[in-house]
C-alpha cells in the first residue's frame, strides 16, 4: 500500500498560521482538525519558518524547591562521577604504560601471556 504524501502551498500554510495567529483558530489541534493536516508537526515546522514561534505551546514545569534543591544535588554527583571516571581512564592508561615498560626492562616480550600467568598467580594466592 501507497503512503500518500500531501504538499501544501505557500499560500495555504501562511494562512493556517495566520488564523493561529489572529485567534480564528484556537490551537494546533483545532488547526488540524478544521484543515485535515494529518502531521503531527506540520504545522509546528510552519510557525517556526514564518517566524511565529511564539505561538507554538510552551511547557512550564513547576517544581517544589526541594525538588529544585535535589535535581542540583544530582548535577553535581553527576559531575563527580565523571571526574571520578576520567580520573580513573587516566590511571589505567598510566598504569598500562608502566607495566609495558617494566616488561620491556625484564625482557618479557609476551606481556599478554606473562598478564595471564600473574592472574593465575593472584587468583592462587586469593584462593589460601
Amino acid at each position: 500500500m501507497q503512503e500518500t504524501i500531501n504538499r501544501y502551498s505557500e499560500a495555504y500554510k501562511i494562512q493556517v498560521v495566520n488564523e493561529l495567529e489572529s485567534g480564528k483558530l484556537m490551537n494546533i489541534p483545532h488547526a488540524k482538525l478544521k484543515y485535515g493536516i494529518k502531521g503531527n508537526e506540520t504545522i509546528q515546522r510552519w510557525l517556526i519558518k514564518y517566524g511565529r514561534g511564539h505561538l507554538l505551546p510552551r511547557r512550564v514545569r513547576i517544581e517544589m524547591p526541594d525538588e529544585q534543591s535535589e535535581i542540583r544535588k544530582y548535577k553535581k554527583r553527576i559531575r563527580e562521577l565523571e571526574k571520578a571516571l576520567a580520573d580513573t581512564k587516566i590511571s589505567e592508561v598510566l598504569n598500562k604504560a608502566y607495566f609495558e615498560l617494566v616488561c620491556e626492562e625484564a625482557n618479557i616480550k609476551d606481556i599478554e601471556g606473562y598478564k595471564k600467568k600473574i592472574a593465575q598467580r593472584l587468583s592462587n594466592e586469593g584462593k589460601n
